[in-house]
């Protein structure tokens, strides 16, 4: 993957689909597909897509099994808004080692209704994790307008001696 900063590689992806609606079965999952397409047309290889019901300890474990033995990125989708269920960004933080907040930041201010969501960005070993939005729309405009950044963030990740962007790299 070449992106805009001129950094060349492979990053694996993998997707979280966080409903009790599509976990059930009542549903479909528009905006875990839509992920998949949209990392896939930008040169990520998802290597993974997993369902899950809303819930804490259902979203914290399934995020701690797609970390495991995984170097490259976490999207979720759903769970991120403000009903009683949404408890996504609370299961992020509980596994996530580290917060990165200017992922999620950067990932609001795209869309004015970015504002409805509690999503946050973190990292677990090798792992960066994004939360982005339920809808099928909202979720590929958040992670849009990130992605020329994951994949050297996954590479300092994955390479202690990996190194930083010089002022000359920076725009």
């Amino acid at each position: 993957m070449l992106s805009s900063k001129g950094w060349c590689g492979l990053v694996f992806a993998k997707v979280l689909t966080v409903s009790d609606g599509v976990a059930h079965g009542t549903r479909q999952d528009k905006s875990g597909l839509a992920l998949v397409e949209f990392l896939t047309e930008s040169s990520f290889e998802v290597v993974d897509h997993k369902i899950t019901p809303d819930g804490f300890d259902e979203v914290s474990q399934v995020l701690v099994d797609l970390c495991d033995n995984f170097s490259g990125l976490i999207v979720t989708t759903g769970g991120t808004g403000f009903s009683a269920r949404d408890v996504t960004p609370e299961a992020t933080k509980r596994v996530c080692e580290r917060i990165a907040p200017g992922f999620s930041e950067y990932m609001r201010a795209v869309n004015r209704l970015g504002i409805l969501s509690r999503g946050i960005s973190g990292i677990r070993g090798r792992c960066l994790i994004l939360n982005t939005v339920g809808s099928s729309k909202g979720c590929v405009e958040m992670l849009g307008a990130v992605l020329e950044y994951i994949p050297h963030a996954i590479a300092l990740m994955s390479d202690p001696h990996n190194p930083h962007p010089n002022n000359n790299d920076q725009e």
